[in-house]
């Protein structure tokens, strides 16, 4: 089930399902540990007149919406057989690790009524099913989940008064579905302490007179020790849970807004779409600089992991959305975080864990007998590449000089270095969809960007031997391009090439990635006719013709293919690609048609919280794979920038991208 809402302060993500409740709770990173995830799901229930019913039983009505210019839900639910309507407004404290919710309980009967809310945590801490902890806790008139350095406090206020029940107990172990179960009678047993595998529940009786509503504040506090988290909680009382939500409901709003854009010629949509791309590429962002490509966990790839991992790739993207939304922070730490990870060689490995170990891989170090680097070398180059454009718009020369030697100059001596004798291209290594082994027409331009972007940091250091010699290499690489991986014939650019099979293996599918890569990074202008005669091909070939539309990652592309007549599923960042060529190809204003087409056909297959997927159903829009992906919003960002870019450059709007 796809994530509707984000939360995410630097050391906690928490990820809403589309009834509301709490499906991911990550702590101490972003992506790493998750607390709840798999089957477990933080459940919310009312019992009203002898009647129960849980949020998500399809009694009630939900529709989960974000609120604009902040991070934070808005979300409703509602029950016409029981005459009740609730609505929900969440927060994750920026300053600390405290998850608040505000809900407001709307009596929709024209008489006096009682009610029990019930609140259920189903925590899994630490992912291992063993050894947790729950308890009540007289002293706080709290429940306390923990393990180890890892403490959940869970309490609720209404009208000054804490929960009237609580319960503790056993969850799917045992003959125990989970304590869950004990509130559908409208009471819960008390018992106050249970450990291995368990659930909690609270519960708060609350009188609401004809018509009108009553609000319940319910939080978790998260911390390392039991003592921290009764700290957090004592804050909370003292300072009354409205105004943490106020003051983080502010602060976004200030984050966001802190760049004055324009706009202009967007609709409110696209706007708000725009605003909550960066909620949610900065709710995905750690403390530490980690991105991760999604927080969502029941998105399995390949049926065996998940994307709570750092992409070098998919992080250079956000940080280039990030910098050019003007958070320069964030995309700061994400530097710092490759320069610690960045191996000996020069090189980034597939990807990592949010706390810089390691992560999971598919690449194998050897094949057919033969040393084979499991890398995919356009991570590496992402990474420079987006270094410069912080620098562009940051002016940080400092922070330039201290990661010069240990990140730029380490990543474009082995850019030099590995590349193939018979080519002088790049080396083959896995290419961008993490599928096909060789050397890609898109990673070769990546590695001509970076390697021209290296040469710019060189001179601006006055490092003119390695100016000199980065782009003496980029130059060589680029006509290389030219020369092998181009279809004079069939006016294309191939997918990829492999010089170590015999005969040599050309690939000539189309792939979006391959004249991405040629326009992006520079290799020939926009407006080349090779480019223009690649493009046309591309389009013609990678369309999804169905009623959702779209652009394919590449012909035959069999990954959640739906079956049918048409070359894969339509993916975010391949038709934000399309956006932003046509974007570059303007010459007036009015050749920006296309660009507002594109646009407004994400907005439109957004969900309405607007958070975007990897891919689409062709045929339904439903949302397929992880959701969100980071990757997918950093796209949508750096589209409407580079839109707002070109209407200065055109002078169509003088001021309308603040930050240049």
């Amino acid at each position: 089930m796809p994530k509707s809402i984000s939360l995410g302060n630097g050391t906690v993500l928490i990820g809403l399902d589309r009834f509301g409740q709490v499906k991911d709770f990550y702590f101490h990173y972003p992506g790493l540990e998750n607390h709840v995830s798999e089957y477990l799901t933080h459940k919310i229930g009312i019992f009203v007149e002898e009647t129960f019913s849980w949020i998500d039983d399809g009694s009630w009505i939900v529709t989960v919406l974000s609120e604009k210019d902040t991070m934070a839900s808005d979300i409703t639910a509602k029950n016409d057989g029981v005459g009740i309507e609730l609505h929900f407004k969440d927060i994750l404290y920026n300053e600390k690790n405290i998850f608040i919710r505000e809900i407001s309980i709307k009596n929709l009967f024209d008489r006096k009524r009682k009610l029990k809310i019930y609140f259920n945590q189903q925590f899994n801490i630490s992912q291992t099913h063993t050894g947790e902890t729950a308890y009540y806790d007289p002293r706080g008139k709290s429940i306390v989940h923990y393990k180890g350095r890892r403490v959940f406090l869970i309490n609720a206020l209404f009208e000054d008064k804490e929960f009237d029940e609580y319960s503790v107990g056993l969850l799917g172990i045992e003959g125990k579905d989970g304590t869950y179960r004990d509130a559908e009678d409208g009471l819960l047993s008390g018992n106050p302490i249970e450990h291995g595998q368990v659930d909690s529940v609270i519960g708060k009786l609350i009188e609401i007179p004809p018509k009108e509503e009553k609000k319940i504040y319910y939080w978790i506090c998260v911390a390392k020790s039991i003592e921290k988290a009764k700290k957090l909680d004592e804050e909370i009382q003292g300072r009354h849970p409205s105004q943490i939500i106020e003051s983080t409901v502010n602060y976004w709003k200030a984050w966001v807004n802190v760049q004055n854009f324009s706009f202009y010629g967007l609709g409110d949509e696209i706007i708000e779409l725009f605003k909550q791309s960066l909620f949610n590429i900065r709710a995905h962002v750690s403390g530490n600089g980690a991105i991760i490509a999604s927080g969502d966990s029941e998105m399995l790839q390949f049926g065996r992991d998940y994307y709570e991992y750092v992409w070098p790739r998919d992080g250079a993207f956000s940080s280039l959305a990030l910098e050019k939304a003007g958070d320069f922070n964030a995309s700061r730490r994400f530097f710092e975080f490759c320069n610690d990870v960045i191996t000996k060689e020069g090189y980034f490995m597939h990807k990592y864990r949010p706390d810089k170990s390691l992560g999971s891989s598919w690449h194998p170090w050897v094949s057919g007998g033969q040393k084979h680097f499991p890398i995919q070398e356009d991570e590496t180059a992402l990474v420079i590449y987006s270094l410069w454009k912080h620098y562009e718009l940051s002016r940080d020369i400092e922070f330039i000089e201290g990661v010069y030697n240990s990140l730029v100059k380490k990543a474009a001596e082995f850019m030099v270095s590995f590349r193939d004798e018979k080519t002088g291209l790049p080396h083959a290594s896995y290419d961008v969809w993490e599928r096909g082994y060789g050397i890609s027409t898109y990673t070769a331009s990546s590695v001509y960007g970076a390697l021209i972007t290296a040469a710019r940091f060189a001179k601006l250091l006055g490092k003119f031997e390695g100016e000199k010699k980065y782009r003496e290499v980029a130059e060589d690489i680029k006509k290389s391009i030219l020369k092998y991986l181009y279809d004079k014939d069939q006016e294309i650019f191939y997918k990829l090439i492999d010089t170590d099979k015999s005969p040599a293996l050309i690939d000539k599918t189309i792939d979006m990635s391959s004249i991405y890569g040629i326009y992006k990074f520079e290799v020939l202008p926009v407006d080349d006719p090779k480019v223009t005669k690649a493009m046309e091909k591309t389009i013609e070939r990678l369309e999804v013709k169905t009623e959702v539309g779209g652009i394919a990652r590449f012909e035959g592309d069999s990954y959640h293919h739906k079956g049918g007549n048409y070359p894969g599923n339509p993916w975010v960042n391949t038709t934000m690609w399309l956006a932003q060529y046509y974007i570059a190809l303007a010459k007036k204003e009015s050749d920006l048609g296309e660009v507002h087409k594109w646009i407004s056909w994400v907005s439109t297959h957004a969900s309405p919280s607007r958070t975007l997927p990897e891919q689409f159903d062709p045929y339904t829009g439903e949302h397929l794979s992880a959701s969100p992906l980071v990757w997918s919003h950093a796209e949508f960002v750096t589209t409407i920038v580079n839109y707002l870019e070109k209407l200065e450059e055109l002078g169509v709007c003088k001021a309308c991208y603040p930050i240049a």
